[in-house]
């Protein structure tokens, strides 16, 4: 029967984040990015410095910067390792370029996520700011379709609660802990009928502990350890895939040009090029916005707590969290691999980054596995507390604002986390997963639905700024 049911549950996942999910939301980056002027190239370089120099006034509960941390822990997680690594075994070196052009066209649909947050977002009575897609589709949509706001924070909630930001986060750090130190689970106890390892407990009480210290404290809190937390993480991986490709450095013109040639299958066997240039493009898609969860309306729910004024200002902010994401973090993991020749070993999921970590670095195998395993629980510890986020603003909505409700899926979120590493979570991916595609939905039917608004905002803005610096 549960094999039946995990049967089902692939097959409805397959549907759901098939070919038509994938190609709606790389339309919604092409119109948005078409319809902007291509607005991700001409003012990056104005985002990356409103990402780091927040905005005197505005409502909002956090800085702009913190609100983008907020976002950047729910995305910048296993996927930026895991998840290229995977994409590059099953699609070959060019999932990346395709994995770069996800990225490229989502930048705008993050922004526009961006701007709509601020634009629609409502503050209540005590100054608490409420925002993200469930409000941008009730008040800029209008109250006739709020069921289909109703419908993203339904979905929303439960892949907060039921997987991504639980299970499947727990069980990838107590499993990296484990594998680091204790690989052939030599000291064992007796929990639930099951052996596990001691590490497997120990990561699951000091992981239980810091993310209840941290959720209970609410957003503030979230914030402030992600503006610490993710900066660091993102640093310290990104210096270790630099010094690969320092050590490597000769190799990078080649790997750039397999990695263009492959992703439109001229490395292929004659008659197979379609075949492998289909394949990279779906993986490379389809891992990028895994990773970058544009379109999918997770990021507006953190965005809309910003202290701006500005739509537009906090908008081209989320748009950066994109460029990190991918452009950077996803880039640097791509060519590590494609340099050491690491995707094309038989390997899988994480020993692929290890690999290529171990294999160009002058350290000691140890350092390369120990370093790796501290980025793996990081971002998937910053992944569990922005989904928390994320999970609460959807309830809150559902309930109507009820305190009682939001601090019990809090303790329900604590409990999940300590249970995590004790479950096999294949199912509650998979039911995860589903979540994730289907809240992306009604998130891209109001993006389509308000674009007009988004390029009005848009154009106000800069000429406000034209008139400004003209005056």
């Amino acid at each position: 029967m549960l094999d039946k049911i995990g049967e089902w549950l692939t097959i409805i996942d397959g549907w759901v984040w098939g070919i038509p999910l994938i190609v709606l939301i790389l339309s919604a980056g092409i119109f948005l990015s078409i319809r902007l002027g291509f607005l991700q190239i001409r003012h990056l370089p104005k985002a990356l410095k409103f990402m780091v120099k927040n905005e005197e006034g505005g409502d909002g509960e956090v800085s702009s910067f913190g609100a983008l941390c907020t976002a950047l822990s729910a995305t910048i997680g296993t996927g930026n390792i895991v998840g290229v690594a995977t994409a590059l075994v099953a699609g070959g070196p060019g999932a990346l370029l395709w994995m770069w052009l996800a990225a490229f066209f989502g930048m705008a649909t993050k922004y526009a996520e961006g701007v709509l947050a601020i634009k629609y977002r409502t503050i209540d009575k005590d100054g608490h700011v409420l925002g993200g897609p469930f409000y941008y589709i009730e008040n800029g949509m209008g109250k006739r379709w709020k069921w289909l706001a109703k419908i993203f924070a339904f979905f929303g909630m439960c892949v907060g609660l039921m997987g991504i930001g639980t299970f499947t986060q727990v069980n990838g750090i107590s499993s990296a802990v484990n594998n680091f130190f204790d690989p052939n689970n030599q000291h064992t106890i007796t929990i639930f009928g099951m052996e596990y390892s001691w590490s497997v407990l120990i990561a699951a009480v000091i992981l239980t502990v810091c993310v209840g210290l941290v959720v209970i404290g609410g957003l503030k809190r979230i914030a402030t350890v992600s503006q610490v937390v993710v900066p660091a993480m993102a640093i310290l991986y990104v210096v270790f895939c630099v010094l690969v490709l320092i050590f490597n450095v000769t190799k990078i013109p080649n790997a750039i040009v397999t990695i263009v040639e492959s992703a439109f299958g001229l490395r292929a066997a004659v008659g197979g090029i379609l075949g492998a240039m289909m394949v990279a493009m779906q993986q490379g898609i389809a891992r990028g916005i895994f990773s970058n969860e544009a379109g999918l309306g997770s990021a507006p729910i953190a965005a809309a707590a910003a202290k701006t004024k500005e739509p537009v200002r906090q908008g081209l902010v989320s748009m950066t969290g994109t460029f990190i994401d991918t452009i950077i973090i996803c880039t640097m993991t791509g060519l590590c691999i494609v340099l050491t020749g690491s995707w094309d070993m038989g390997l899988e999921g994480v020993a692929v980054t290890t690999n290529a970590f171990q294999a160009s670095l002058p350290f000691p195998p140890v350092v390369s596995s120990f370093v790796l395993m501290l980025c793996l629980v990081f971002f998937a510890f910053t992944t569990i507390l922005g989904w928390n986020y994320y999970g609460e603003r959807c309830l809150e909505y559902l309930s109507g604002g009820s305190k009682k409700a939001v601090m019990t899926y809090r303790w329900l979120y604590i409990t999940a986390i300590f249970i995590g590493p004790f479950m096999t979570v294949s199912a509650v991916w998979t039911i995860a997963d589903i979540f994730n595609g289907l809240m992306a939905l009604p998130n891209l039917i109001a993006i389509f639905a308000l674009n007009g608004v988004v390029v009005a905002e848009t154009k106000r803005y800069f000429n406000s700024r034209k008139s400004k610096l003209q005056k």
